[in-house]
């Protein structure tokens, strides 16, 4: 059992995955009425198995990793919760200093609630002591799999939950059940420019686009490229293409020396894993894909053999 499924029983969520999809079903863990002290009952009603709170005893959590709330799509949500009512309950813990319910998981619906002008909200009360991490981690599973951060906002996300659990960029997808590479991609796009940053933030970048940017060797050749595939409408196979140029004209500026240009191989490859590490290959004769993967390998075993010696030494 993960650490996230632990997390998730303690709150009370039982996720079940499929291959083809993901499904998150809230567990009754609300405690009873008559358990409950007279600050927190204030206003509260049972509902089946969880709990009606009023809306204005309800608070976001300050260290949600959401950042930025859509008012168009939260408009939407408000008339639905209206229409249709809540289809499913929020997920909330008792703050004893501050007197108040603080949302683990939920805010937008809870915000979409305020602005419908609900009285009350459908609660699942998560009992027992939560660690920051610990809420950082439920409320980052709940957004990725229900609610969808933004690009720049999960990759936000990932890289919080990552400084505070001490995991691996391999740890943390195979904590969220995605695929790896998902992870690396998020968060080579906090490597690029805030410029570069903003634009996928605003739309003019897909993510997978602005992740072959990152790729480019310095951060005036990020901006060059992004400046063209948003001026141009260039594809992202385009975009593989002209950040394969820059590195080639920013090669050949490095050792022309006065001499006529002249079409060169790539012989430089710089790779940026999710622990922050830069690996970068050169070959003065230029790389291939296969003599690049065979550097790669011989790479690995000599690094894993240091390893082991110094096990051995110590």
């Amino acid at each position: 059992m993960g650490k996230l499924d632990e997390l998730r029983r303690t709150a009370g969520a039982n996720v079940t995955e499929s291959a083809s999809k993901r499904d998150t079903t809230l567990a009754p863990i609300a405690p009873t009425l008559a358990s409950l002290s007279p600050a927190r009952m204030a206003g509260v009603t049972r509902s089946k198995s969880a709990l009606e709170i009023p809306v204005d005893r309800i608070e976001p959590d300050p260290d949600q990793p959401r950042e930025d709330f859509d008012e168009v799509t939260l408009a939407r949500l408000a008339d639905s919760l209206k229409q249709r009512g809540q289809l499913q309950p929020v997920r909330v813990r008792w703050d004893e200093g501050r007197g108040v319910y603080v949302l683990i998981c939920g805010e937008r619906r809870w915000r979409a609630a305020r602005m419908a002008g609900l009285p009350t909200l459908t609660c699942v009360v998560a009992e027992g002591t939560l660690d920051a991490g610990e809420l950082l981690a439920l409320q980052l599973i709940e957004n990725c799999v229900r609610e969808d951060l933004q690009p720049i906002e999960q990759a936000r996300a990932y890289r919080v939950l990552m400084d505070r659990t001490g995991w691996s960029g391999n740890r943390l997808a195979q904590e969220l059940g995605i695929a790896q590479s998902s992870v690396v991609h998020a968060l080579a796009l906090l490597e690029l420019p805030s410029g570069i940053q903003q634009q996928v933030e605003q739309g003019e970048l897909s993510p997978s686009t602005a992740y072959e940017i990152s790729k480019a060797p310095d951060v005036e050749r990020q901006v060059e490229v992004a400046a063209r595939v948003v001026a141009e409408g260039l594809t992202r196979s385009e975009a593989i293409e002209a950040v394969r140029q820059a590195a080639g004209r920013r090669l050949s500026r490095k050792t022309a020396k006065g001499r006529g240009a002249k079409a060169r191989k790539v012989t430089e490859r710089t790779f940026r894993t999710s622990a922050g590490y830069k690996i970068t290959i050169e070959n003065r004769r230029g790389i291939e894909p296969a003599s690049l993967a065979a550097a790669l390998r011989e790479t690995f075993d000599r690094v894993e053999a240091e390893i082991q010696d110094e096990g051995a030494a110590a």
